[in-house]
């Protein structure tokens, strides 16, 4: 059994990584973390745990590292800035460790200090971290010590772009336009369980608004993934614009691209379901078939669906996942097994709940 620790498990990556972990034949969640509830069992913050997980809080003390450098993966399920603080220690330990936070996602220093507006603490570590999208880095995710789960939003661009990115390499001229417009939706949990004004239920419930319009810290992550899939000679201007939705869960983002003319050479469909055919979580639409959020719900899938209108020269890319799933706690349990050798789908094939 694979011996997991899980440092902060109380926001909604936390209880979800609690939840399918839980479910998982090879996992033992042997420590899980939290300051303010320490000595509270799970279950009696989360009585959807009941008959499921009787573990008990610890505190994140003095002694923690010791109990954390015991397992052999610690997942930080924590605010920015809290993993890079242990990293170090327990990879030296023979550790594996997974953050769902950003400390690990970029490898621009410049980029993380500018949007997380803190210095890394351990730099030189940051160089052998894996980016944790297993469908653009599952070769390297298989040796990983540490893993950077993406963010939400960039999931859904970064495999959105993938195939079309893929191609243009492929045919060696340029496809669409440098211009790329991603306009994306979340549902409120993307913002975490805190309690702040703007998310309380009178402010979010019948509204829709637009934020980070001048710039979001997801958008160099965005580019981050864009560049590693591109040839050089192919440079991509990004617009990313996020929207708060009044539902809890689910993510909706459109990309919007104009082809080229030897673009419009191109039948889409069938490029993004080439692309795709043997990835497990990943479903390709057929033509003319729209994806919603609540086909993803609660699930480790993320849907896509291609429109291509050669008049207007406009190619459209739908995708939609469950944002604590398979854009936070599932994707980072598809690492784990990647990582660990394990079924890249173990532990993950629940179906969507409806309604």
């Amino acid at each position: 059994m694979i011996s997991v620790a899980i440092v902060g498990g109380t926001g909604y990556t936390g209880i979800e990584l609690i939840r399918l972990l839980s479910a998982h034949p090879e996992v033992s969640i042997d420590l899980l973390t939290s300051r303010s509830e320490a000595g509270m069992r799970a279950d009696e913050i989360f009585p959807s745990l009941r008959g499921i997980s009787d573990i008990v809080f610890s505190d994140l003390g003095d002694d923690t590292l010791s109990a954390l450098q015991k397992c052999d993966v610690v997942f930080f399920a924590t605010p920015h800035g809290v993993a890079m603080q242990q990293a170090e220690a327990l990879t030296q330990a023979g550790v594996k460790v997974i953050d769902l936070a950003a400390d690990f996602r970029l490898q621009s220093l410049a980029d993380f200090e500018h949007w997380y507006q803190q210095t890394h603490s351990c730099p030189g570590l940051l160089k052998s971290v894996v980016y944790g999208l297993p469908e653009l880095n599952r070769d390297k995710l298989a040796g990983a010590l540490v893993v950077g789960n993406p963010g939400c939003y960039p999931t859904t661009a970064i495999l959105g772009l993938k195939p079309i990115i893929e191609k243009q390499n492929e045919q060696a001229v340029r496809l669409v336009e440098p211009r790329i417009v991603i306009d994306a939706k979340s549902g409120v949990s993307g913002a975490g369980r805190q309690a702040k004004l703007d998310l309380n239920y009178a402010e979010t419930t019948d509204n829709l608004k637009a934020y980070g319009v001048t710039g979001h810290r997801h958008l160099p992550e965005i580019e981050q993934g864009i560049e590693q899939l591109s040839d050089e000679k192919f440079i991509h201007r990004v617009r990313f614009l996020p929207h708060l939705v009044p539902m809890i869960r689910g993510m909706l983002s459109s990309i919007h691209l104009e082809m080229t003319e030897a673009g419009m050479a191109i039948d889409w469909q069938s490029v993004f379901e080439n692309s795709y055919q043997q990835e497990a979580f990943i479903d390709v639409l057929p033509q003319g078939r729209y994806p919603d959020t609540r086909s993803v719900r609660a699930s480790n899938r993320l849907r896509i669906s291609v429109y291509q209108n050669n008049q207007r020269a406009e190619l459209t890319v739908i995708v939609v996942q469950d944002n604590l799933v398979k854009g936070a706690a599932g994707q980072a349990i598809q690492n784990m097994n990647v990582m660990f050798g394990l079924e890249e789908t173990l532990g993950l094939n629940a179906a969507p709940i409806v309604p």
